[in-house]
């Protein structure tokens, strides 16, 4: 298929590199939508997102509505006579009349083999249930909660030493080259339904379960790390200072959950060990275990809460 007439609905840098991918293949993309500016950081600036900077870059203009819901942003979407819309991570709900504004409808670009992860975090989630692999679905949009029929997949396996950044950013590269796919293909997919085995819900991460719970295996601990890093990362507090822990090894041994059994900051799990090898202390970059200790001393013995 030809040049298409695309209205673009995404926000970060998962997002980003498919909007990149569009523009270079030649596609028309007549108006981006992305979440408002919002304060963040240390200095809580007020930021645009990744898509709004990238569009702003290549001079696509930028619309930043807070909901889709009322008839006026309605009107104004169906206004852009669009031939299809694409979203990735956007972070609004579509209403049925955005949905079935654009010629070719809403196609959605989903970091995961549906039906499983449906919902806000699969990349995190399918890193912390022990998944051997993911990847994308390119959906077309319905109703519910990703829940529409599927026009392509592209599996990728989760390697013992992927973390959600690293992932992340696989499944991003196969998002921007999947949905370009699609495109070209758009008259020719027959759209599968999704099948009613096997569906789960990747639920938005909290803050609370970011905390590490040392009663746990060491082996689901390293997967509980490894799908948090690096943001928002797992945590735990030792004399009472918090550490985000980014990365750690999993070591043979036991011992009574959360003590410190040498000065390698080896951790005792519910079963087995875990030794962190990557740590951010509060308001300071993130660091070796090693370095840390240099400068924030932790005896054996130590229990972490």
């Amino acid at each position: 298929m030809g040049a298409l007439r695309i209205v673009f609905m995404g926000t970060p840098a998962f997002a980003a590199l498919a909007l990149k991918a569009l523009v270079d293949a030649g596609h028309e993309v007549v108006a981006v939508y992305s979440q408002p500016p919002r304060p963040k950081g240390r200095g809580m600036e007020t930021q645009k997102s990744p898509v709004h900077l990238l569009a702003e870059e290549q001079g696509i203009p930028v619309r930043t509505p807070v909901s889709l819901k009322n008839a006026d942003e309605a009107a104004a979407f169906a206004a852009l006579q669009a031939d299809v819309a694409v979203v990735a991570a956007y972070g609004l709900i579509l209403p049925k009349a955005v949905l079935a504004a654009p010629r070719h409808g809403c196609l959605n670009i989903h970091a995961s083999l549906l039906p499983r992860w449906r919902g806000a975090a699969p990349i995190q989630r399918a890193i912390m249930a022990g998944d051997a692999k993911t990847g994308v679905t390119i959906m077309q949009m319905a109703e519910g909660l990703d829940t529409g029929p599927m026009l392509l997949t592209e599996e990728l396996a989760i390697g013992a030493d992927m973390n959600a950044g690293t992932l992340h950013d696989a499944l991003a590269e196969i998002g921007a080259r999947l949905i370009c796919q699609a495109l070209d293909q758009l008259p020719d997919i027959e759209p599968m339904p999704q099948p009613s085995d096997g569906v789960t819900y990747a639920a938005k991460i909290t803050k609370e379960e970011c905390r590490i719970d040392w009663r746990r295996s060491a082996a689901e601990l390293d997967r509980h790390i490894r799908g948090l890093s690096p943001a928002p990362g797992a945590f735990t507090e030792i004399n009472g200072e918090r550490l985000t822990v980014l990365a750690a090894d999993l070591a043979p041994g036991s011992g009574e959950p959360g003590a410190i059994l040498d000065d390698r900051l080896t951790i005792a799990c519910g079963d087995g060990l875990l030794r962190p090898t990557l740590i951010k202390r509060a308001g300071k970059r993130a660091m070796s275990a090693e370095e840390m200790l240099r400068g924030f001393s932790v005896p054996k013995g130590t229990v972490v809460s």
